[in-house]
Parts: structure tokens; C-alpha cells; sequence
């Protein structure tokens, strides 16, 4: 089968454009990881999200965040209701299920990924070459009306922006540009550079001056300027999805990523190295070092943002250590602890069980889960900002 030539002829400038070539240029070009929802390590839904409930609950480096005493809640989730013909799977839902119409002073919830400083030393920030910043993304709610975005940067200043959700439950494509900031230089390093913040509501102490479109000091009074309450009512849904931001002054198509990629960009800052499958999961294999405390390795994986903190299932009979081929569950007395974390490539955390009983000293023994688990238990390496 002949193949036709590329000819120079055919090649004409209206067919070739800056944006197209940037869009080929450069990859990564996503701040933002985890920007399509699809990974959602820690869970696929929680419940009662509010009430002074901040953290990471499903999507990957998604941060819920709330100030105040406010009483509004939700549940969080990985929805698969996602704009129609985007290629996007799934979206992060924050669903109220209960009600605060009446937002004291100092009330705000937003959602937000809090971005590491040295993955923005592109942007140029603080410098006479900074660059603007685009945000796009694809939001659904069910309240319309006035919402903000907002960067926030480790120098407290930030730049706040506003989009209307025009249609009830409809899916809508946004699209906000941030100037360049030629102040307040971000540090290089492993810590935070940016928040990158999705208001939910907002009280008067954070809506009361005048919304700050531009770069500055933060004053709290300008930052939600406008905002509308998604906890007034209990019929009230709001979904995002295809969160992209950029260097420059225009949008690109989202980035999608394969999905090992983005698994691993995961993992620098939350991961579950172990998850129960009974009695033949295996944490640690280690020494008795006298005949009440067991020493062992747990390896966690490579990369992580800094050495990081466990967490583990507490139910009872969760773990047993074994040794001279009988099994010792965990009795109220004997702790697990992760211990002398490093993080020099690999990760590694010397497991320290104490108050065992019926072992001796340099007797060879490993710690695992026990019957009593299930797949829904963890150990978890959390390294996030």
C-alpha cells in the first residue's frame, strides 16, 4: 500500500499553532496529581465529612478542609458520574447529608491539593520571569451560583478567583488563568509550595471585603468573596473532576496518565504497602531480641516525600507472632510500634512488638495478620503535606 508523502506544500502556518506545539511539548505539564479522581487508596466513600473532620478520606491527594463549628456534613466519595464523551471514569463527590444554613463567622470548607514546593520551581515564581497559571476542570452541582478557586502560597499570599455553576446537575466545563506573581519566591525543597483550593462554603470572616484577583498578603475578609453555601441542604451534591493546572495562560486537554504512572506519583505521599488476607499475610520476619520484645524489617517502597508515619488496624486479634511454630495472638498487653524510619531509597521501619510471652531471646519469629482481619485492614506509610 503506497503511503502518501508529507510534502512541504501541505504543511501551511495555519495548521500549525504555539498551542499545538506546547500541547506535544511538554509532558507532566499537570501540577496536579490525581487530577481524573481515579485512584483512591484509603476508601471509596466516608461518611459524616465536616463537623471538624479534615484529612484525606478517598480520592488521592484530595484534602478535605474545614475551620470553624460549623455543623454541616457529608460523604465523601469516588463517584463514576463523570461528564459525558471526556474519557474521565470517575469524579470526587462531596454528597451533604446534613444541613447548615445558618454559617457562623468563621466557617469554610474547601477540598484542595496541596502541591510539593520543588514540583513548581518551573513557574518561576517570585522572580521577573514568573508565569501565569491555568486551571481547568469539569464540575457538577446541584446549588448554582457565585463559587471561588484559590492559590494559596508557604509565603501566606494568595490570589482568589470566581466561576459561576450556571445549570442545576449538569456538568460544566470551567476555566480560570492566574496572573504571574513576581513576589514571594517559593523554596526548593519537599515541603509545601501551594494550595490549590475548591471552596464549598465560606462565613463572613472569609466573604466580607473584596475578592483578591490578584496576587497579595493574605487577607481572609477577600479570599471567598461571593461563595455559595453546597452545605444548606441535603439535596445538595457537588462533583469534580478533570482538575488540570499549567503553566501559561491558555488550557490544554486534560493529561491523562497511564495508570501506573500515576499510581506511583500516589505513593510518594500515601501508600498501603500490606493488606490483610488472613492468617497467611506476613508482615515481618525478625528476631526475639529477649524473651518479650521481637524486632523486624518492614519495607515500604521507594521514594516517598519524607520518612513517614504508620498507621495500622486496631481490632482485636488482628496480629499473632509466631516462633518455634506456635502462634501467639496479640493480647492487651503488647503493642506494635514502627520505629527508626528511614528514607534513604528504599524505606525501611524496624516493627517493635513488646509484652510477648513463651518466646526467648535471639529465637527467630515473624509477625502477621491473623484470621480475625480482613481485606479491609492495613498498614498504611503516610508521607503527605
Amino acid at each position: 500500500m503506497a503511503i502518501d508523502k508529507i510534502t512541504t506544500a501541505s504543511i501551511t502556518d495555519a495548521n500549525i499553532t504555539t498551542a499545538k506545539l506546547a500541547y506535544q511539548a511538554i509532558p507532566f505539564r499537570n501540577i496536579i496529581i490525581n487530577g481524573d479522581m481515579s485512584l483512591a487508596q484509603r476508601a471509596t466513600s466516608v461518611s459524616g465529612v465536616g463537623n471538624g473532620d479534615s484529612g484525606y478520606h478517598t480520592c488521592d491527594r484530595w484534602k478535605f478542609f474545614e475551620l470553624g463549628a460549623g455543623t454541616g456534613e457529608f460523604t465523601q466519595s469516588q463517584s463514576t458520574d463523570v461528564p459525558t464523551g471526556q474519557g474521565f471514569a470517575t469524579s470526587l463527590k462531596m454528597d451533604c447529608t446534613t444541613a447548615d444554613a445558618s454559617l457562623a463567622a468563621a466557617d469554610v470548607m474547601w477540598i484542595q491539593q496541596i502541591v510539593e514546593a520543588q514540583n513548581l520551581q518551573y513557574i518561576k515564581k517570585g522572580t521577573s520571569s514568573a508565569e501565569s497559571l491555568t486551571l481547568s476542570f469539569w464540575v457538577y452541582a446541584t446549588k448554582t451560583g457565585t463559587n471561588i478557586c484559590e492559590l494559596y502560597d508557604e509565603n501566606n499570599r494568595q490570589v482568589s478567583k470566581s466561576y459561576t455553576i450556571s445549570s442545576s446537575n449538569t456538568w460544566e466545563k470551567k476555566t480560570i488563568t492566574f496572573p504571574a506573581d513576581t513576589s514571594g519566591a517559593l523554596g526548593n525543597d519537599n515541603g509545601i509550595g501551594m494550595y490549590v483550593n475548591f471552596f464549598l462554603l465560606a462565613g463572613s470572616n472569609y466573604t466580607s471585603g473584596t475578592l483578591s484577583e490578584t496576587w497579595t498578603s493574605s487577607t481572609n475578609a477577600n479570599r471567598a468573596v461571593g461563595q455559595v453555601n453546597h452545605s444548606d441542604n441535603t439535596s445538595n451534591n457537588f462533583y469534580i473532576t478533570g482538575v488540570q493546572l499549567e503553566a501559561g495562560t491558555s488550557a490544554s486537554d486534560f493529561e491523562f496518565l497511564p495508570v501506573d504512572v500515576n499510581f506511583e506519583r500516589c505513593k510518594r505521599y500515601f501508600t498501603i504497602p500490606l493488606r490483610s488476607r488472613g492468617s497467611d499475610t506476613v508482615i515481618a520476619n525478625g528476631t526475639m531480641y529477649n524473651a518479650t520484645d521481637f524486632y523486624g524489617i518492614f519495607e515500604v517502597g521507594k521514594g516517598m516525600r519524607t520518612s513517614p508515619s504508620f498507621s495500622f488496624a486496631t481490632g482485636t486479634n488482628f496480629y499473632g507472632i509466631v516462633g518455634n511454630a506456635a502462634s501467639d495472638l496479640f493480647t492487651g498487653s503488647s503493642t506494635m510500634t514502627f520505629q527508626n524510619v528511614t528514607n534513604d531509597g528504599t524505606c525501611k521501619v524496624r516493627i517493635e512488638v513488646t509484652s510477648v510471652s513463651g518466646k526467648s531471646q535471639g529465637q527467630a519469629a515473624w509477625v502477621r495478620f491473623e484470621a480475625a482481619s480482613s481485606s479491609s485492614d492495613f498498614i498504611s506509610a503516610d508521607a503527605e503535606l
